[in-house]
Protein backbone atom coordinates (compact mmCIF):
# COMPACT_ATOMS: atom_id res chain seq x y z
CA UNK A 1 0.00 0.00 0.00
CA UNK A 2 1.46 3.41 -0.45
CA UNK A 3 1.15 6.26 1.76
CA UNK A 4 -1.26 8.38 1.45
CA UNK A 5 -1.49 11.75 -0.73
CA UNK A 6 0.37 14.66 0.21
CA UNK A 7 -1.77 18.15 0.14
CA UNK A 8 -3.13 18.55 -3.62
CA UNK A 9 -2.89 21.43 -5.37
CA UNK A 10 -5.89 23.35 -6.86
CA UNK A 11 -5.32 22.84 -10.87
CA UNK A 12 -7.68 25.05 -11.80
CA UNK A 13 -12.10 25.07 -11.67
CA UNK A 14 -13.83 21.73 -13.34
CA UNK A 15 -14.93 23.07 -17.23
CA UNK A 16 -18.05 23.36 -18.09
CA UNK A 17 -19.87 20.30 -19.60
CA UNK A 18 -22.33 22.37 -21.98
CA UNK A 19 -20.89 21.05 -25.17
CA UNK A 20 -21.72 17.33 -24.51
CA UNK A 21 -23.77 16.25 -27.71
CA UNK A 22 -25.93 13.79 -26.19
CA UNK A 23 -25.95 11.59 -22.73
CA UNK A 24 -26.12 7.88 -21.44
CA UNK A 25 -26.98 6.51 -18.40
CA UNK A 26 -28.61 10.33 -16.83
CA UNK A 27 -30.08 13.15 -17.86
CA UNK A 28 -27.49 15.71 -18.99
CA UNK A 29 -25.22 16.78 -16.12
CA UNK A 30 -23.67 20.13 -15.30
CA UNK A 31 -20.94 21.58 -13.84
CA UNK A 32 -23.04 23.23 -11.07
CA UNK A 33 -25.10 20.71 -10.10
CA UNK A 34 -22.16 18.25 -9.54
CA UNK A 35 -21.09 20.75 -6.59
CA UNK A 36 -21.48 18.79 -3.37
CA UNK A 37 -19.71 15.90 -5.25
CA UNK A 38 -16.03 14.92 -5.73
CA UNK A 39 -16.22 13.49 -9.30
CA UNK A 40 -13.63 11.80 -11.75
CA UNK A 41 -13.79 12.78 -14.96
CA UNK A 42 -12.79 9.66 -17.45
CA UNK A 43 -11.79 10.56 -20.68
CA UNK A 44 -12.35 7.48 -23.29
CA UNK A 45 -13.49 6.20 -26.90
CA UNK A 46 -14.71 2.59 -26.46
CA UNK A 47 -12.13 1.36 -29.36
CA UNK A 48 -8.74 2.42 -27.41
CA UNK A 49 -6.71 -0.13 -25.98
CA UNK A 50 -5.55 1.69 -23.25
CA UNK A 51 -8.72 3.30 -21.79
CA UNK A 52 -10.44 -0.77 -22.20
CA UNK A 53 -7.42 -1.74 -19.91
CA UNK A 54 -8.29 0.79 -17.59
CA UNK A 55 -12.18 0.36 -17.50
CA UNK A 56 -12.41 -2.73 -14.59
CA UNK A 57 -10.95 -0.21 -12.13
CA UNK A 58 -12.78 2.65 -13.44
CA UNK A 59 -16.09 0.46 -13.17
CA UNK A 60 -15.40 -1.03 -9.24
CA UNK A 61 -14.26 2.91 -8.36
CA UNK A 62 -18.22 3.75 -9.61
CA UNK A 63 -19.34 1.15 -7.47
CA UNK A 64 -17.56 1.44 -4.11
CA UNK A 65 -18.07 4.67 -3.81
CA UNK A 66 -21.21 5.90 -5.24
CA UNK A 67 -22.74 6.22 -1.89
CA UNK A 68 -19.90 8.19 -0.53
CA UNK A 69 -20.62 10.74 -2.44
CA UNK A 70 -18.51 10.14 -5.77
CA UNK A 71 -19.61 10.95 -9.30
CA UNK A 72 -17.88 8.81 -11.80
CA UNK A 73 -18.73 10.57 -15.16
CA UNK A 74 -17.22 9.43 -18.37
CA UNK A 75 -16.81 11.86 -21.38
CA UNK A 76 -16.56 9.99 -24.70
CA UNK A 77 -14.65 11.91 -27.28
CA UNK A 78 -14.45 9.71 -30.20
CA UNK A 79 -11.16 8.64 -32.07
CA UNK A 80 -12.50 7.25 -35.24
CA UNK A 81 -15.77 8.49 -37.44
CA UNK A 82 -17.31 5.85 -36.51
CA UNK A 83 -17.24 6.31 -33.06
CA UNK A 84 -19.73 9.60 -33.29
CA UNK A 85 -22.15 7.15 -33.78
CA UNK A 86 -24.99 7.28 -31.14
CA UNK A 87 -26.09 3.65 -31.50
CA UNK A 88 -22.32 2.12 -31.51
CA UNK A 89 -21.64 4.07 -28.43
CA UNK A 90 -24.98 3.12 -26.70
CA UNK A 91 -24.08 -0.95 -27.96
CA UNK A 92 -20.32 -0.30 -26.34
CA UNK A 93 -21.54 1.00 -22.76
CA UNK A 94 -23.50 -1.72 -22.13
CA UNK A 95 -21.23 -4.07 -23.13
CA UNK A 96 -18.90 -2.85 -21.44
CA UNK A 97 -20.63 -2.56 -18.38
CA UNK A 98 -20.59 1.04 -17.90
CA UNK A 99 -23.02 1.93 -15.88
CA UNK A 100 -21.80 5.32 -15.19
CA UNK A 101 -22.95 9.08 -16.54
CA UNK A 102 -21.19 9.50 -20.37
CA UNK A 103 -21.28 12.62 -22.00
CA UNK A 104 -21.14 12.14 -25.75
CA UNK A 105 -18.40 14.93 -26.75
CA UNK A 106 -18.84 14.27 -30.28
CA UNK A 107 -17.55 17.86 -31.42
CA UNK A 108 -14.88 17.81 -28.57
CA UNK A 109 -15.90 20.60 -26.63
CA UNK A 110 -15.31 19.19 -23.19
CA UNK A 111 -11.96 17.79 -24.41
CA UNK A 112 -10.64 21.54 -25.26
CA UNK A 113 -12.40 23.04 -22.59
CA UNK A 114 -10.19 20.93 -20.06
CA UNK A 115 -6.81 20.96 -22.84
CA UNK A 116 -7.20 17.05 -22.51
CA UNK A 117 -4.56 15.36 -25.11
CA UNK A 118 -4.96 12.04 -23.60
CA UNK A 119 -7.02 8.53 -23.85
CA UNK A 120 -7.59 7.68 -20.59
CA UNK A 121 -7.14 10.51 -18.85
CA UNK A 122 -9.03 11.04 -15.09
CA UNK A 123 -9.32 14.42 -13.85
CA UNK A 124 -10.20 14.27 -9.94
CA UNK A 125 -12.20 17.61 -8.66
CA UNK A 126 -13.21 17.87 -5.09
CA UNK A 127 -16.92 19.12 -3.87
CA UNK A 128 -16.52 22.77 -4.77
CA UNK A 129 -15.53 22.36 -8.49
CA UNK A 130 -11.97 22.39 -8.13
CA UNK A 131 -9.79 19.97 -10.09
CA UNK A 132 -7.29 19.01 -7.55
CA UNK A 133 -5.18 15.87 -9.38
CA UNK A 134 -5.15 14.07 -12.74
CA UNK A 135 -3.36 10.70 -14.33
CA UNK A 136 -3.05 10.56 -17.83
CA UNK A 137 -2.53 6.64 -19.65
CA UNK A 138 -2.88 3.38 -17.68
CA UNK A 139 -1.53 2.60 -14.29
CA UNK A 140 -1.06 4.58 -10.93
CA UNK A 141 -4.59 2.75 -9.81
CA UNK A 142 -3.75 2.59 -6.31
CA UNK A 143 -2.57 6.31 -6.35
CA UNK A 144 -5.77 7.37 -8.01
CA UNK A 145 -8.08 5.54 -5.63
CA UNK A 146 -6.02 6.75 -2.56
CA UNK A 147 -6.68 10.40 -3.94
CA UNK A 148 -10.51 9.63 -4.55
CA UNK A 149 -10.46 8.46 -0.75
CA UNK A 150 -8.89 11.80 0.30
CA UNK A 151 -11.17 14.14 -1.49
CA UNK A 152 -14.31 12.03 0.17
CA UNK A 153 -12.91 11.95 3.41
CA UNK A 154 -12.23 15.77 2.68
CA UNK A 155 -15.59 16.12 2.04
CA UNK A 156 -16.86 14.92 4.77
CA UNK A 157 -15.25 16.96 7.27
CA UNK A 158 -13.66 16.23 11.00
CA UNK A 159 -16.90 15.49 12.43
CA UNK A 160 -17.79 12.25 10.46
CA UNK A 161 -16.58 9.90 12.21
CA UNK A 162 -12.99 7.63 11.76
CA UNK A 163 -12.27 7.53 8.41
CA UNK A 164 -12.54 3.84 6.64
CA UNK A 165 -9.39 1.93 6.93
CA UNK A 166 -7.43 2.71 3.23
CA UNK A 167 -8.00 -0.32 1.04
CA UNK A 168 -7.97 -0.38 -2.29
CA UNK A 169 -10.38 -2.40 -4.92
CA UNK A 170 -8.91 -5.46 -6.06
CA UNK A 171 -9.58 -6.23 -9.44
CA UNK A 172 -8.84 -9.58 -11.46
CA UNK A 173 -9.29 -7.86 -15.48
CA UNK A 174 -9.75 -10.73 -17.82
CA UNK A 175 -9.42 -10.70 -21.64
CA UNK A 176 -9.07 -7.89 -23.73
CA UNK A 177 -9.21 -5.82 -20.17
CA UNK A 178 -6.43 -7.64 -18.90
CA UNK A 179 -3.24 -5.79 -18.06
CA UNK A 180 -0.36 -5.45 -21.16
CA UNK A 181 2.40 -7.49 -21.13
CA UNK A 182 4.66 -4.49 -20.73
CA UNK A 183 7.89 -6.66 -20.54
CA UNK A 184 7.58 -8.72 -23.80
CA UNK A 185 5.58 -5.50 -26.01
CA UNK A 186 7.66 -4.36 -28.60
CA UNK A 187 4.92 -3.26 -30.74
CA UNK A 188 3.42 0.42 -30.74
CA UNK A 189 0.11 1.03 -32.10
CA UNK A 190 0.04 1.40 -35.66
CA UNK A 191 -2.52 2.49 -38.26
CA UNK A 192 -4.10 1.77 -41.23
CA UNK A 193 -5.46 5.18 -42.71
CA UNK A 194 -2.50 7.17 -44.48
CA UNK A 195 -2.68 10.10 -42.10
CA UNK A 196 -0.76 8.53 -39.42
CA UNK A 197 0.60 4.95 -40.52
CA UNK A 198 3.53 3.83 -40.42
CA UNK A 199 6.26 1.37 -42.09
CA UNK A 200 3.96 0.67 -44.59
CA UNK A 201 5.90 -2.23 -46.84
CA UNK A 202 3.88 -2.96 -49.70
CA UNK A 203 5.76 -2.23 -52.94
CA UNK A 204 4.92 1.28 -54.35
CA UNK A 205 3.69 2.45 -50.92
CA UNK A 206 0.38 4.09 -50.78
CA UNK A 207 -2.34 5.78 -53.38
CA UNK A 208 -3.93 7.79 -50.91
CA UNK A 209 -7.76 7.79 -51.58
CA UNK A 210 -8.06 6.11 -55.06
CA UNK A 211 -8.38 2.07 -55.47
CA UNK A 212 -5.68 -0.04 -55.96
CA UNK A 213 -4.37 -3.25 -55.99
CA UNK A 214 -1.63 -3.91 -53.57
CA UNK A 215 0.95 -6.73 -52.84
CA UNK A 216 3.03 -8.05 -49.77
CA UNK A 217 6.24 -8.67 -49.40
CA UNK A 218 7.50 -12.35 -48.49
CA UNK A 219 9.03 -11.38 -45.47
CA UNK A 220 7.85 -8.07 -43.36
CA UNK A 221 10.36 -6.49 -41.07
CA UNK A 222 9.30 -5.95 -37.38
CA UNK A 223 6.45 -3.18 -37.02
CA UNK A 224 5.87 -3.22 -41.05
CA UNK A 225 2.63 -4.12 -41.97
CA UNK A 226 1.09 -4.67 -45.78
CA UNK A 227 -1.81 -4.97 -48.13
CA UNK A 228 -2.82 -7.16 -50.73
CA UNK A 229 -6.07 -7.47 -52.93
CA UNK A 230 -8.05 -4.55 -54.11
CA UNK A 231 -8.29 -2.06 -51.30
CA UNK A 232 -9.32 1.65 -50.61
CA UNK A 233 -6.70 3.45 -48.43
CA UNK A 234 -8.11 6.94 -46.79
CA UNK A 235 -6.94 9.00 -44.20
CA UNK A 236 -8.64 6.93 -40.86
CA UNK A 237 -8.93 3.67 -42.84
CA UNK A 238 -7.92 1.05 -45.43
CA UNK A 239 -11.76 -0.64 -46.90
CA UNK A 240 -11.36 -3.29 -48.77
CA UNK A 241 -13.04 -2.90 -52.39
CA UNK A 242 -13.18 -6.92 -53.59
CA UNK A 243 -12.89 -10.45 -51.76
CA UNK A 244 -10.30 -12.06 -51.16
CA UNK A 245 -8.16 -9.12 -49.41
CA UNK A 246 -5.02 -9.76 -46.70
CA UNK A 247 -3.70 -7.75 -44.18
CA UNK A 248 -0.06 -8.83 -42.72
CA UNK A 249 1.98 -7.45 -40.18
CA UNK A 250 5.50 -8.36 -38.21
CA UNK A 251 4.81 -7.50 -34.40
CA UNK A 252 6.48 -9.06 -30.90
CA UNK A 253 3.53 -8.68 -28.15
CA UNK A 254 1.16 -10.96 -26.71
CA UNK A 255 -1.70 -9.65 -27.82
CA UNK A 256 -2.73 -8.03 -31.23
CA UNK A 257 -5.89 -6.54 -31.76
CA UNK A 258 -7.28 -4.81 -34.47
CA UNK A 259 -9.99 -2.02 -34.84
CA UNK A 260 -12.36 -2.51 -37.70
CA UNK A 261 -15.95 -2.53 -39.37
CA UNK A 262 -18.22 -3.58 -41.42
CA UNK A 263 -18.71 -0.14 -44.11
CA UNK A 264 -22.52 -1.23 -44.28
CA UNK A 265 -24.84 -4.08 -42.45
CA UNK A 266 -23.69 -7.52 -43.99
CA UNK A 267 -20.73 -9.46 -41.83
CA UNK A 268 -17.68 -10.25 -42.88
CA UNK A 269 -15.54 -13.74 -42.56
CA UNK A 270 -11.97 -13.56 -42.29
CA UNK A 271 -9.50 -16.09 -41.51
CA UNK A 272 -6.15 -15.66 -39.25
CA UNK A 273 -3.03 -17.13 -39.47
CA UNK A 274 0.18 -16.96 -37.35
CA UNK A 275 3.49 -17.55 -39.08
CA UNK A 276 1.27 -18.96 -41.65
CA UNK A 277 -0.64 -21.47 -40.05
CA UNK A 278 -3.92 -21.44 -37.54
CA UNK A 279 -3.29 -19.74 -34.41
CA UNK A 280 -4.57 -22.88 -32.41
CA UNK A 281 -4.04 -22.08 -28.59
CA UNK A 282 -2.85 -18.87 -29.62
CA UNK A 283 -6.32 -17.20 -31.01
CA UNK A 284 -7.86 -14.16 -28.98
CA UNK A 285 -11.22 -13.92 -27.97
CA UNK A 286 -12.46 -12.87 -31.55
CA UNK A 287 -11.44 -15.98 -33.21
CA UNK A 288 -11.60 -19.52 -33.09
CA UNK A 289 -8.56 -22.05 -33.06
CA UNK A 290 -8.95 -22.78 -36.92
CA UNK A 291 -8.14 -18.95 -37.18
CA UNK A 292 -12.13 -18.04 -38.30
CA UNK A 293 -13.89 -14.90 -37.31
CA UNK A 294 -16.78 -12.27 -38.63
CA UNK A 295 -16.84 -8.59 -38.73
CA UNK A 296 -20.41 -7.66 -37.63
CA UNK A 297 -19.48 -4.46 -35.67
CA UNK A 298 -17.72 -1.28 -35.73
CA UNK A 299 -15.34 -1.68 -32.88
CA UNK A 300 -12.18 -3.33 -31.49
CA UNK A 301 -11.16 -6.86 -32.02
CA UNK A 302 -8.70 -9.63 -30.19
CA UNK A 303 -7.13 -11.72 -32.43
CA UNK A 304 -4.25 -13.24 -31.14
CA UNK A 305 -3.14 -13.74 -27.48
CA UNK A 306 -0.01 -15.92 -27.17
CA UNK A 307 -0.30 -18.31 -24.73
CA UNK A 308 3.43 -19.26 -24.46
CA UNK A 309 6.63 -17.74 -24.36
CA UNK A 310 5.83 -14.60 -26.39
CA UNK A 311 7.89 -14.35 -29.83
CA UNK A 312 7.97 -12.49 -32.41
CA UNK A 313 5.46 -13.56 -35.33
CA UNK A 314 3.96 -12.70 -38.67
CA UNK A 315 0.20 -11.92 -38.29
CA UNK A 316 -1.82 -12.53 -41.19
CA UNK A 317 -5.80 -12.12 -41.66
CA UNK A 318 -7.46 -12.95 -44.86
CA UNK A 319 -11.16 -11.37 -45.34
CA UNK A 320 -13.07 -13.68 -47.62
CA UNK A 321 -15.64 -11.12 -47.86
CA UNK A 322 -15.66 -7.51 -49.79
CA UNK A 323 -16.79 -4.16 -47.48
CA UNK A 324 -14.47 -4.21 -44.21
CA UNK A 325 -12.99 -1.08 -42.74
CA UNK A 326 -9.35 -1.03 -40.73
CA UNK A 327 -8.17 1.51 -38.49
CA UNK A 328 -5.92 0.21 -36.20
CA UNK A 329 -3.45 -2.32 -34.76
CA UNK A 330 -2.97 -2.02 -30.93
CA UNK A 331 -1.22 -4.54 -29.16
CA UNK A 332 -0.85 -5.74 -25.38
Amino acid sequence: MKPAPAALPIEGELPSLDGATGWLNTPPLTTAGLRGHVVVVDFCTYTCINWIRSLPYVRAWADRYAGQGLVMLGVHTPEFAFERNAGNVRRAVQEMRVGYPVAADNDYAIWHAFGNLYWPALYFADTQGRIRHHQFGEGEYEESELIIQQLLASAAGPGSGEPPARSVVSVDAQGVEAPADWADLESPENYAGYERTENFASPGGIVPGERHGYTAPVRLRLNHWALSGDWTVDGQASTLNAAIGRIACRFHARDLHLVMGPAAAAAIRYRVLLDGQPPGEDHGLDVDGQGTGTVAQQRLYQLIRQRGPVAERTFEITFLDPGVQAYSFTFG
